[in-house]
């Protein structure tokens, strides 16, 4: 993987930079409220004219990289004026759940410091990853569902990750099972996909694990840049250097990979994909931003991310390569060979929504926003020349009734690419 290291910008890139981080954030004149910070990490965009589909419309067909959104789809980044009345205080969530007390995102004090295992004991008889991340609790929270608490000197504490396993799976055999790693949205927990979504009922139908790993309150599926120190939280590395090698080795987790994720999620689960070519043979993102440096989202992300500062990605202008390095559009390429779905909505009221509801409701806030970025996204796909599979639905806003319904559309080609059978019907060995 390449190494994204803190450059200088020449005078000139910087000058242009700036003037473009100055255009973008008049051009998009959003009004910051409680409310709409309330949108943190939850992608951003718009498409106008695409036709709604109807809720029990079929798996949208795959696209050879040439989806073109309808001719007034946005190109820069949408308008949000403020209406005569204040929006209602904090309307926008991926869920109900609060941060963990020690959610390493929010702890100022250790943001930056040197990856650290934590004092902890792990469990006799499971393997630890390379890191030295370890398995220190397993608890049965429901029927094949289970909470494995982990050390991770990666973010210097422990965490959750829980884990849906197939009713066939058994811990005394040598056969491993195909994985779908499902990863949260901003402000939510690990639990958010067994709480919020049907997955338990949409993977019940097919011999295959579900591994939900905690991805932070704020995490954004990244290292965090810390001023060019690195250092915890490093959210990237405990999901793929240790969440999935402990899996593997105490799970009979497969190598055939799946990841999915709503809103940072998706974000998270496109540009794992691309960062480590040959991890997933498949990823999904609903209403993910995928566009992270699309004309007007640094600003909008800087002022999302008010209490981070530049920790997370570093500054837009002097750390724009590390931006860059994390911005699916940009690294689209990289998905060639990989299957991918991608979906969102673009802000205006969809069958799900209160018919009255305000212009500036930061649902649609953040749905127009991830609209915007997940349109750049398919037509950087197209002139790549990578095929994928888009749904670009129209009406719609940030809420897990759309990214429900859009999990039953893509699993099909999901569990497909990954050779997950369907129960009942016996698999290859």
């Amino acid at each position: 993987m390449e190494k994204h290291t803190k450059r200088p910008a020449s005078i000139k890139r910087r000058s242009i930079d700036k003037k473009i981080a100055i255009a973008s954030g008049v051009a998009i004149a959003v009004t910051l409220s409680g409310s709409v910070i309330a949108i943190a990490q939850t992608g951003a965009g718009g498409s106008e004219e695409r036709p709604q589909a109807a809720a029990g419309t079929p798996t949208p067909p795959s696209i050879p990289g040439n989806f073109v959104p309808g001719p007034e789809s946005m190109a820069s980044p949408p308008p949000v004026t403020s209406p005569n009345r204040k929006p209602p205080s904090n309307p926008f969530s991926t869920g109900r759940e609060r941060p963990a007390p020690n959610d390493p995102d929010l702890r100022g004090d250790k943001r930056g410091a040197k990856p650290k295992m934590p004092k902890a004991k792990g469990l006799p008889g499971f393997k630890p990853a390379d890191s030295g991340a370890k398995i220190t609790k397993l608890e049965k929270v429901g029927a094949s569902l289970y909470d494995v608490t982990i050390a991770t000197p990666a973010l210097g504490t422990e965490v959750k990750t829980r884990v849906l396993f197939p009713k066939s799976w058994k811990s005394k055999t040598t056969k491993t099972w195909p994985v779908v790693y499902a990863f949260h949205g901003g402000n939510n927990r690990y639990t958010s996909w067994t709480k919020d979504s049907n997955i338990r009922q949409v993977a019940a139908g097919h011999d295959v694990m579900v591994v939900m790993p905690e991805g932070g309150w704020n995490g954004s599926y990244t290292n965090w840049w810390n001023d060019g120190k690195g250092g915890i939280p490093q959210w990237e590395n405990f999901h793929i250097k240790e969440v999935i090698p402990l899996m593997e080795r105490n799970f009979h987790a497969g190598s055939s990979r799946a990841a999915i994720g709503l809103s940072s999620g998706g974000q998270g689960a496109i540009t794992y994909a691309q960062r480590y070519r040959g991890l997933f043979k498949y990823a999904a993102s609903y209403s993910g931003a995928l566009n992270i440096t699309a004309p007007g989202m640094p600003t909008v992300f800087m002022q999302l991310n008010a209490a981070a500062g530049d920790d997370i990605w570093g500054d837009p202008v002097r750390d724009r390569a590390n931006w860059k390095a994390h911005d699916a559009t940009v690294m689209v390429s990289r998905l060639k060979g990989v299957g991918v779905y991608v979906s969102s909505g673009d802000g205006r009221v969809g069958p799900y929504d209160d018919p009255d509801m305000e212009p500036l409701h930061a649902g649609r806030v953040g749905e127009q926003f991830s609209g915007y970025m997940a349109t750049r996204f398919v037509n950087a796909a197209k002139q790549a020349g990578v095929p994928i599979t888009a749904n670009l639905y129209g009406p719609g806003t940030h809420k897990w009734a759309y990214w429900k319904r859009e999990l039953v559309r893509s699993w099909p080609a999901i569990t497909a690419a990954i050779g997950a059978t369907k129960v009942g019907v016996r698999d290859s060995e």
